[in-house]
């Protein structure tokens, strides 16, 4: 079966960094969109960043914009979240997903890890 695994989450403070992976078994997600989504606490799940099918082209939320980038590495199944310059209202639960392409719409992903938490300290 197809599972989606997110690691790296933690607690960080203000203007720090934390880097998440994403590895993914069952299946090879070469030639397939990846993407991070994240849900804060009484919020709706949100989009983050998406990769493209080849890697060649990436999309971020205006929130994270020159503070996030988003990386993968299809040779290990891979997907990452480099995430800079953190604040408080990042903090949230952080998804990875992927789907045919990239989208900033979460009902177009096919398959979804089971999250980590990201809490920006203040």
């Amino acid at each position: 079966q197809v599972q989606l695994v997110e690691s790296g989450g933690g607690l960080v403070q203000t203007g720090g960094s934390l880097r998440l992976s994403c590895a993914a078994s069952g299946r090879t997600f070469s030639g397939y969109a990846m993407g991070w989504f994240r849900q804060a606490l009484g919020k709706e799940r949100e989009f983050v960043a998406a990769s493209s099918r080849s890697g060649g082209s990436t999309y971020y939320a205006h929130s994270v914009k020159g503070r996030f980038t988003i990386s993968r590495d299809d040779a290990k199944n891979t997907v990452y979240l480099q995430m800079n310059s953190l604040k408080p209202e990042d903090t949230a639960v952080y998804y990875c997903a992927v789907g045919p392409g990239a989208t900033y719409r979460f009902n177009e992903y096919n398959y979804w890890g089971q999250g980590t938490q990201v809490t920006v300290s203040s």
